[in-house]
């Protein structure tokens, strides 16, 4: 069996601050993660919504991250042998990350009806893992019905609720995604490692969950992120399943 890969996803956790960034890539490579995962996208792409007015319109501004923070983190990566990764919203920008790494690319829940995205990323990446926590089952079935290598998708599972209740972590929906494609992952949002090590427990081949190395940073989602205590445990586990499996 192949051993589950974990995703420590840092996103805007540190909130434009490469010195932070770094710490936080250290910390995961340290707890057992395999890849450091970002966001590429940029403000001026942004349609006007509720976060103008809200305040999460000045979080954006500080987390996004220019070209030259893209190369950074990449040499970040490498320096302390961990592989990266970054979540794609907009064509435009395909060119600019496939020629950093072509390795892998992460199309997050609510792009995940945008077919044209997923067939150029086929196209270029090695792995492409497609998270469906915004997807009903015809917007699946689309994916699949598209054309594509699908030996290079990894669908993921994920409630697209921040934080995540138990009752509704629907575990049920990942068996029947592989049912239908062998290759399945999860992106977690309940608070913990519960659902972490339930997902590796039926199979999944690639595990994310929100990372942090402080809970009481800026930003939403440093609140209820994994810290690297967490993350070591369930490195842990996936180490010992593996060995059982």
């Amino acid at each position: 069996m192949i051993k589950c890969e974990l995703i420590a996803e840092i996103g805007w956790n540190h909130m434009g601050d490469m010195n932070l960034a770094e710490k936080m890539i250290s910390e995961a490579a340290n707890s057992g993660a395999d890849y450091c995962k970002f966001q590429t996208w940029k403000v001026k792409n942004l349609k006007d919504g509720p976060w103008n007015t809200d305040g999460r319109l000045e979080i954006y501004n500080k987390a996004e991250l220019s070209d030259d923070n893209h190369k950074q983190l990449i040499e970040l990566c490498q320096k302390y042998k961990i592989k990266f990764l970054t979540s794609i919203f907009n064509i435009k920008d395909l060119k600019f990350v496939s020629q950093l790494s072509n390795k892998a690319i992460k199309i997050p829940s609510h792009e995940v009806y945008n077919l044209e995205l997923i067939k150029n990323c086929c196209e270029v990446f090695e792995k492409i893992f497609i998270s469906v926590g915004a997807c009903k089952w015809n917007e699946f079935e689309n994916i699949l019905n598209l054309g594509i290598d699908l030996n290079k998708i990894y669908f993921m599972h994920c409630v697209s609720s921040y934080p995540l209740s138990e009752e509704n972590v629907n575990f049920p929906k990942l068996l029947e995604i592989k049912k239908a494609h062998k290759q399945i992952g999860y992106s977690g949002h309940l608070k913990g490692v519960e659902d972490a090590i339930a997902a590796i427990s039926f199979g999944a081949m690639i595990v994310e969950k929100h990372f942090t190395i402080n809970n009481d940073l800026p930003g939403r989602d440093n609140k209820f992120a994994l810290l690297p205590d967490e993350m070591k445990t369930i490195s842990k586990y996936r180490d010992i399943f593996s060995k059982m499996s």
